[in-house]
């Protein structure tokens, strides 16, 4: 599909693409203000589902960035929302940090410790053997599996580090059981945000550091796709990633004012 329309809207990746960790990456600040400034809304899509949307508005807000919790889309949201729609007041055994507890809970949904009818699981660096074995019990004694995100990796201040992905791989391994994936590159987080944006996607581009989660997501629901190399993604292993994941963008931005000046050209602004 050839974009050729102009862009109404952004869905914006956050780690390695606006930030590493608690540092902001150069010109997330000015592409943020230009988006603002000419009328173009947007939405932040995190597949982490460790922090709430008003902390990651607050840790965006603390970098110079532009944010409010209601511009913020995660995948702990599109979990909760995804297991409401499917069994209203649910009981949930919780793999996770703070953001999912809190989305599963103002979802209408009952968080337990046995007798769970899914188990839901995202980044948790508190994870135990113990909550493994309890959620791999529950998965075995009939209960649905929900994974956040499929990220094995994700980049920290500190370089890549272990994603909610390498802990799902262990718990499908143990229970046999195959997880529904929320996050990108699932269309499931996609249209949770598009339907958050107002915009069609047709008319909306994605723009993160992965072939694999932020350009397949969406290729996968039509969105333009640009690719910043501020991440996972650099020009020495692009080929290589695109390659192995079948996958390319409409554009590939060195850095986040090379994707601001194609914004500009493309809305004739």
């Amino acid at each position: 599909m050839i974009h050729t329309q102009p862009i109404k809207g952004l869905l914006l990746d956050l780690d390695g693409t606006l930030y590493h960790g608690s540092r902001m990456i150069a010109g997330a600040d000015r592409l943020i203000e230009q988006l603002i400034r000419t009328n173009i809304p947007f939405r932040y899509v995190t597949n982490n589902s460790s922090l709430t949307p008003s902390a990651f508005a607050d840790r965006l807000q603390g970098m110079g960035i532009a944010a409010t919790a209601k511009e913020v889309c995660t995948s702990a949201e599109a979990a909760a929302a995804y297991i409401a729609q499917v069994k209203p007041r649910a009981r949930v055994f919780v793999i996770g940090e703070s953001g999912l507890r809190q989305a599963v809970e103002e979802a209408g949904l009952t968080i337990v410790e046995e007798g769970a009818d899914f188990v839901v699981q995202g980044l948790d660096r508190d994870l135990s053997y113990n909550k493994i074995a309890r959620a791999v019990d529950q998965l075995l004694s009939g209960a649905e599996s929900i994974m956040t995100n499929p990220d094995l990796l994700i980049p920290t201040e500190h370089g890549l580090q272990p994603g909610a992905g390498s802990i799902g791989a262990m718990i499908q391994a143990a229970s046999g059981k195959t997880p529904t994936v929320i996050g990108k590159p699932s269309s499931i987080l996609m249209n949770f945000a598009l339907n958050s944006l107002g915009v069609s996607a047709s008319q909306t581009w994605m723009v993160g550091d992965s072939l694999a989660t932020d350009i397949a997501a969406g290729k996968a629901v039509g969105c333009g796709t640009a690719l910043v190399l501020t991440g996972l993604t650099t020009a020495d292993n692009f080929e290589s990633y695109a390659a192995k994941t079948g996958c390319r963008p409409d554009v590939i931005c060195a850095d986040l004012d090379a994707l601001s000046s194609y914004i500009s050209e493309r809305n004739g602004q």
